[in-house]
């Protein structure tokens, strides 16, 4: 597709720009992968899809949801898709893996890690230390085996006095009673519980130990749309950027397009979600999605030094903030 459009930066108010494309030309057909179910953190991605974003860069957007039995990462390398959303963890998981995945990360969707551990408060639990004796609930992987062990270590607690636990999926089952912590995403499960009229406390990751301040989600490309054509990858982004500038600006209008997208949730609460997540996107929307190098390092180190994966990833190799700039 030729295209006489000169790129230009977004504004905080995600203004329109000119159609990149001609009235007789055909859109191009891009597949974007969902890391999971639609929820506040993609609300920029339907505001986009919305507001004719991704129609003014030339671009037909479909979003698909991955199975219960794939992820977006997979479904990449396996040609299913040209952008998708996933976790710097798990990318840097199959960049370690004997055949690498040929996927680079193009953008974040948060600057800042916004999970954390949480409890009733009427069990007490304010620092790390305060694990010991204590039951926690999740989905058993190594990399959450071994955050746990490094905010306890940091705190001189014993992790052999925290007991682990499969989660059942339900975000409140059990907590106070036969469990004790949990993870949570602040923005979703916790927004939720609070709403409910649970009282808790939540500890932060990025506050326990500055190396789990990871990028989570973030956006990839395959390699292969990367090299044949970084036009559709600078032109995706730009309306992509455009949607997340929009929903900073507007969140309640943005809980409003996510909830014509997923009626089933309730849009109270997603009201609430939304107010939170748009303050969390970035701390600067002119440079919404940049990526810093210190973060993929101090993530990826975390990594080799829990013997999660056995050699260091270059973090040049993982991302790149290229499509993002102006111009071109």
């Amino acid at each position: 597709m030729v295209l006489s459009l000169v790129m230009i930066g977004c504004t905080n108010q995600a203004k329109s720009s000119k159609p990149a494309e001609k009235k007789d030309q055909p859109l191009t057909q891009v597949s974007l992968i969902l890391d999971y179910l639609p929820n506040t953190n993609h609300t920029g991605i339907y505001v986009a899809e919305e507001k004719g974003y991704y129609q003014e860069q030339g671009i037909k957007l479909t979003i698909v949801e991955p199975g219960d039995d794939t992820t977006s990462i997979g479904l990449l390398g396996a040609n299913k898709g040209e952008f998708g959303l996933s976790y710097q963890e798990d990318l840097t998981y199959a960049a370690a893996s004997k055949q690498r995945i040929p996927v680079t990360a193009v953008a974040t969707v948060l600057e800042h890690n916004t999970s954390g551990f949480v409890s009733m408060k009427s069990s007490h639990i304010t620092r790390p230390k305060d694990f010991e004796g204590k039951v926690y609930a999740g989905w058993q992987s190594p990399s959450e085996e071994a955050v746990l062990k490094a905010v306890m270590t940091n705190d001189q607690a014993d992790y052999q006095q925290l007991k682990l636990v499969g989660s059942s999926g339900n975000a409140m089952a059990g907590l106070g009673k036969e469990v004790d912590i949990k993870w949570f995403f602040e923005g979703w499960d916790y927004t939720q519980a609070v709403m409910d009229g649970y009282q808790l406390d939540f500890l932060p990751l990025r506050k326990l130990d500055k190396r789990l301040d990871y990028y989570t989600p973030i956006i990839l490309a395959t390699d292969k749309v990367i090299k044949e054509d970084p036009d559709l990858v600078r032109r995706f982004l730009k309306a992509t950027k455009q949607g997340y500038q929009y929903a900073i600006d507007h969140p309640e209008e943005g809980a409003n397009i996510l909830h014509k997208k997923v009626p089933e949730y309730d849009l109270a609460f997603l009201k609430k979600s939304q107010a939170f997540v748009s303050k969390h996107y970035t701390d600067d929307p002119s440079k919404w999605g940049e990526m810093k190098q210190e973060v993929w390092d101090n993530y990826t180190d975390f990594m080799l030094e829990n013997q999660l994966i056995t050699k260091k990833i270059p973090a040049k190799t993982l991302y790149t903030n290229e499509f993002l700039s102006e111009g071109k």
